[in-house]
């Protein structure tokens, strides 16, 4: 089952696409041509980090790049993350900016 993905950016620029159950959302959003950071694409960076405003993803293992509290708060690392329902996400420098520091100090 296909889930709808809305991206959102400060300005109010959002965009929405939809992803297959067994694909990342930065795997989805790039096959919509949509273009989002990242590096590592392994969940170690927080290059590509969103927070869920609505919804719900799973994480394909562990993500390092994220503490608890950050887990907490709702930062997920989207190459990594995949949609288990109809998710919002709030994407862009200023999420990246919100996050706390690195775990690897």
């Amino acid at each position: 089952m296909t889930h709808e993905i809305t991206l959102e950016w400060s300005g109010d620029r959002e965009e929405t696409f939809t992803a297959e159950p067994d694909e990342t959302v930065l795997e989805a959003a790039a096959r919509a041509g949509i273009r989002l950071p990242y590096d590592c694409r392994t969940g170690t960076c927080a290059e590509c980090v969103g927070r869920i405003i609505d919804g719900r993803i799973e994480h394909r293992r562990a993500p390092r790049a994220l503490d608890a509290e950050d887990r907490a708060e709702n930062y997920a690392l989207l190459c990594i993350a995949t949609a288990r329902e109809d998710c919002r996400i709030r994407v862009g420098s200023r999420v990246k900016t919100g996050l706390g520091g690195s775990p690897w100090g």
